[in-house]
């Protein structure tokens, strides 16, 4: 079988004690030999600056990184702007979204789609770039139909997306069956799998509703019966996901994309179990 691509996510940190946490986390996760680290993007430029600050001390460190690039906020002037940086910076790969905007935050930018943003990119920068984008197997939740996402979705690759990370989900049903969708739709491009450790119940339910990812009845009655046995929990969130990974990675899936939330201690305990 070939072996997978994992890579791992990160967001910037605030903070000067966030940015040491985060350099700890990340030394540890380095010894797992990820293919790529990325780091996520402040919905209307909150952290565009700490994403590229965390992307090149990644980079400084010996290993390839992608900073993620948003919609919210941006014109193309400023997205330009961002792109020459990146470019100045030999950053050649990075993930472009729509992003979601802030409460009240009012219209969008010049870009509404990320389809609309991928056309960019690739009109000032080429092959410049290997762009990731989003995919969503259980469907965006401001998507009309799962048909209307499935078309967004077709519209973001052939503005020239060369694969894809899909939202976090526990029901690899749903991965297997939009993957299919998306090939009889022409897309052959790599739709990678993301993937959230479980760790602590209140924060997976809370992330859950924002994102649309269903978390399983089965999955939260059993978190709610632990009540606040933490190590219960991330017992059985760790038996959970691993298994789900070894069935993505028996089905064809071309890798895992792990959401760290800049913590260590999950995602190499699952990474090792799939070794």
């Amino acid at each position: 079988m070939k072996t997978p691509n994992f890579s791992i996510e990160f967001f910037p940190p605030k903070t000067a004690e966030g940015t040491e946490k985060l350099r700890a986390t990340r030394a540890k996760l380095a010894e797992l030999k990820p293919k790529y680290f990325s780091v996520t993007f402040g919905a209307g430029g909150t952290t565009q600056q700490g994403t590229l600050d965390t992307v090149t001390e990644i980079r400084r460190e010996g290993h390839d990184a992608a900073p993620h690039l948003s919609c919210v906020g941006g014109t193309r002037e400023s997205i330009r702007a961002i792109l020459d940086e990146f470019k100045a910076n030999d950053i050649r790969r990075l993930v472009a979204l729509r992003g979601d905007l802030p409460s009240g935050y009012g219209m969008g930018g010049e870009f509404r789609y990320a389809n609309e943003l991928v056309e960019f990119i690739r009109a000032e920068t080429g092959d410049w770039f290997h762009i990731e984008v989003a995919a969503y197997p259980e469907m965006h939740p401001q998507a009309r139909s799962p048909q209307d996402d499935l078309n967004s979705f077709v519209r973001k690759m052939n503005a020239g997306a060369n694969a894809a990370i899909t939202q976090y989900f526990y029901n690899a049903d749903a991965y297997f069956r939009f993957v299919d969708e998306t090939r009889k739709a022409g897309v052959s491009a790599p739709i990678v799998a993301g993937i959230m450790p479980i760790t602590n119940s209140t924060q997976l339910q809370r992330f859950s509703e924002m994102c649309g990812a269903e978390v399983p009845r089965w999955i939260r009655l059993k978190l709610a019966s632990y009540g606040d046995d933490t190590a219960s929990i991330k017992a059985f969130g760790l038996d959970v996901v691993t298994a789900m990974c070894e069935r993505l990675l028996a089905g064809g899936a071309p890798g895992l994309h792990f959401y760290s939330l800049n913590q260590a201690a999950s995602t190499t305990a699952i990474w090792q179990r799939l070794l």
